[in-house]
């Protein structure tokens, strides 16, 4: 098998109708921070046991058809001995795995954020690959302001992923591209869409010259959305006509998906936020999905609590926040089915 015939099967798998990705790749202070809301130790043990919890859950296959994990993760096994990437991929659900090492500032440009982990990154992907992963995640993160991000850290940012994921394709991994424009701010929804629609043309002119097929990869954006602060609200059909907007003009139709990160909404938003693209999607040349972390994920926390006797009750919060979410993604998600089981 050829590296294209590589790439193109795990496309294959991954991008099905009704079906997105779970981000399972929160690092070690993230994590951290998510199990203290429900008074639970972040320890070696608890973050496998949870893992190993969400991977195991009954019926997820059918909505879930990739995981993105933590590089940790790859190596850690469920209760029986066998590795967590090897669960997935028996449930016919590829394993991922994030590659990036975390932000900081770009130099000699304020406000603007650059992301880390270039260096040996072929290697590790060499090793990724060894213990399952498939897939990988790079992301890259954008502050709005009224005069950021700028010129160079579009740029910059989009050399960055660009890089990324000319690697993870001559090493037969599918590379994810994450651009996150943050929703934290004051900002209209007019201001996110000209950030998201700069960001996104500076992404596909650095892909292009780093000869990175787009039929072979996947794009993890942020829909467009007024900022928290700003004081005008938009209802789900808004979110989707600026979105889809914004997306027509900017991502090329060879890209065979859009899975969208949910980026601080609470799950029911983002479900109802991607419903609503689905709906409105008439002629979209791209799968509209969902590659959700928190959005999936909350609900199941918020059950589990850290106790085994709760295992199998989480497991249904997120077999219940999947399916409703391959709903949105064949446009057939009501709120009514939120109160269902």
């Amino acid at each position: 098998m050829t590296i294209a015939d590589e790439l193109q099967a795990t496309i294959g798998q991954m991008v099905q109708r009704g079906k997105g990705i779970l981000a399972a790749d929160e690092s070690q202070p993230t994590i951290a921070k998510r199990f203290a809301a429900i008074g639970v130790e972040a320890t070696a043990e608890n973050c496998r046991a949870y893992r190993t919890l969400l991977f195991t859950a009954p019926g997820i296959e059918h909505y879930i058809s990739g995981v993105i994990e933590f590089e940790d993760t790859l190596a850690q096994a469920d209760g029986d001995g066998t590795p967590l990437p090897e669960v997935l991929a028996q449930r016919g659900i590829i394993p991922g795995v994030k590659v990036d090492k975390g932000k900081g500032p770009l130099a000699l440009s304020p406000f603007d954020l650059i992301t880390y982990g270039l260096d040996g990154l072929s290697e590790r992907l060499i090793q990724y690959k060894r213990q399952g992963a498939r897939f990988a995640k790079w992301r890259e993160i954008y502050q709005i302001g009224e005069h950021f991000p700028t010129a160079l850290g579009i740029a910059a940012n989009a050399e960055m992923l660009a890089r990324y994921a000319a690697v993870c394709q001559e090493q037969g991994i599918v590379p994810i591209v994450e651009p996150e424009v943050l929703m934290d701010g004051g900002h209209s929804m007019d201001r996110c869409a000209e950030v998201t629609e700069a960001v996104h043309k500076g992404i596909f002119h650095a892909l292009h010259l780093h000869h990175v097929v787009l039929e072979h990869m996947i794009l993890k954006p942020s829909m467009v959305l007024p900022g928290k602060e700003h004081p005008a609200r938009a209802n789900a059909a808004e979110i989707a006509a600026a979105t889809l907007q914004v997306f027509r003009r900017t991502v090329p139709a060879a890209v065979p998906s859009i899975n969208f990160l949910s980026g601080g909404l609470s799950p029911e938003q983002a479900t109802a936020n991607l419903n609503a693209m689905n709906a409105d999607s008439s002629g979209a040349p791209w799968l509209l999905s969902f590659s959700f972390g928190r959005a999936l994920q909350q609900p199941v926390l918020q059950v589990w609590q850290g106790k085994a006797e709760n295992i199998s009750a989480a497991q249904q919060a997120l077999l219940k926040r999947a399916r409703l979410n391959g709903a949105a993604q064949r446009g057939e998600y009501l709120p009514a089915m939120e109160s269902l089981n």
